[in-house]
């Protein structure tokens, strides 16, 4: 948390990887630290175990130091050792054109059409295949849950490890999109998250990350991606499936009350650090990039983050508002705890360009990642010439972007990137 008057500013916050789910309240007359030390909806039982729950930390503003640069320097000392790329990340994903209805022609299109545009090839784009590559479960009655199977390509797919081997051959680096946690109809019940009281949808299931062979199962999925020969996987819905509700919905409470896991002895927060390390060890040379994620959890443990909430290929006010709103509030993360992903470019039919160009600078020119979703209906000559030009523009190290009025502006218009101001309209 940052308190500022636009001169003097004091920041307070914990050391990442903490014990316990964290976050501050303030009033006009007081500050609160909120340790949550649940064990899903229910409190741990610690035994005779002493918690660590949280490393309080607080600094202010040097002299001459305004409250963005503050702030990029308190979250340096948040986080000691962030897990970092080698080289900017930049690259294209399905996700906002496709949406799920994606095949292996398509990406091998959508990967064609962009590789095109790539000059720096010391610095090779990701190509990402989002949601919609598995196997979808064939519903039986009666059956309790349906979920997908993330160890097999579909019919629209055909063998994964070929999809990898032909993304290659356009010079691109594979990336596969996954959700650890969703149990099909073929798991153990006593294997899975319990019902909780308000979830609505009973036949879509978790499974328990407090199990060890849970745990193993997931290591040996993640694991076999890198046999495939993908060289990122983006997994995602982790804080969703453990906890039943979305960020904005977790208010007072993170979760319903009154259920927990099979293993009540520790807190929410060292299971989803359970969780992570195990897809962290078992990712080997592959980057991660956590979606759905707990960020001062996943600092030190996976090279890049999303930030944010989803962007758009048919709103563009909602990627204004979860793109450059995000962007605009956790930029000082990228590069002190992760690299900081605000998420795609829509490029689609349905966005009007001018946006859109204007979204692709900005992130572009951010030096956080860039990642594409280019419907080729999408992809005139302009389109492809300011891609190009974007590209080989993420592609190197840029000077982190600064928001100037975001002190009173939730979607930031004004910036300085690599030292020259800009001004963007929104509207």
């Amino acid at each position: 948390m940052l308190i500022s008057d636009g001169i003097q500013t004091q920041a307070f916050g914990v050391k990442t990887g903490a014990n316990t789910i964290c976050s501050w309240q303030a009033s006009t007359d007081k500050l609160e630290l909120i340790l949550d030390t649940n064990s899903g909806g229910s409190g741990v039982l610690l035994g005779e175990r002493t918690l660590h729950a949280a490393d309080i930390i607080t600094t202010e503003n040097q002299p001459g130091e305004n409250p963005y640069h503050t702030d990029i320097r308190f979250c340096k000392m948040m986080c000691d050792q962030p897990k970092l790329p080698e080289k900017p990340v930049y690259g294209i994903n399905d996700w906002y054109f496709a949406y799920g209805n994606n095949s292996r022609g398509l990406i091998l299109e959508h990967t064609s059409i962009m590789s095109d545009l790539v000059t720096n090839w010391d610095n090779p784009p990701f190509s990402v295949i989002d949601m919609g590559w598995s196997v979808k479960p064939l519903k039986r009655s009666g059956d309790c849950c349906w979920g997908d199977d993330f160890t097999r390509g579909n019919e629209n797919f055909g063998d994964m490890s070929t999809m990898a081997h032909q993304i290659k051959q356009h010079g691109m680096r594979p990336g596969i999109w996954t959700r650890p946690l969703l149990a099909n109809a073929n798991d153990k019940p006593s294997f899975l998250i319990p019902i909780r009281p308000d979830q609505k949808d009973q036949k879509e299931r978790f499974l328990d990350p407090t199990i060890p062979e849970n745990l193993q199962r997931i290591s040996t999925t993640i694991r076999l991606y890198n046999t495939w020969g993908y060289h990122m996987v983006k997994h995602d819905y982790t804080s969703y499936d453990i906890f039943g509700r979305w960020g904005f919905e977790m208010n007072e409470t993170m979760t319903a009350p009154g259920w927990h896991f099979r293993d009540r002895s520790i807190t929410n927060a060292e299971i989803i650090l359970f969780l992570y390390r195990t897809i962290r060890a078992a990712s080997l040379d592959m980057l991660l990039i956590g979606c759905n994620t707990f960020g001062h959890l996943s600092a030190g443990i996976f090279e890049l983050n999303r930030i944010g909430d989803d962007t758009s290929g048919n709103e563009w006010a909602r990627t204004l508002k979860m793109g450059v709103n995000t962007l605009g509030f956790r930029l000082p993360q990228n590069n002190t705890f992760y690299a900081a992903d605000g998420d795609c470019v829509g490029l689609t039919t349905k966005i009007p360009w001018d946006k859109n160009k204007q979204w692709l600078r900005l992130l572009a020119e951010s030096s956080a990642p860039l990642f594409i979703s280019a419907q080729p209906e999408a992809m005139e000559d302009e389109q492809k010439k300011y891609i190009k030009k974007s590209f080989a523009v993420a592609s190197t190290v840029q000077t982190l972007a600064e928001p100037l009025d975001w002190m009173n502006n939730p979607r930031p218009q004004e910036w300085l990137l690599n030292g020259k101001r800009i001004d963007f309209d929104w509207s």
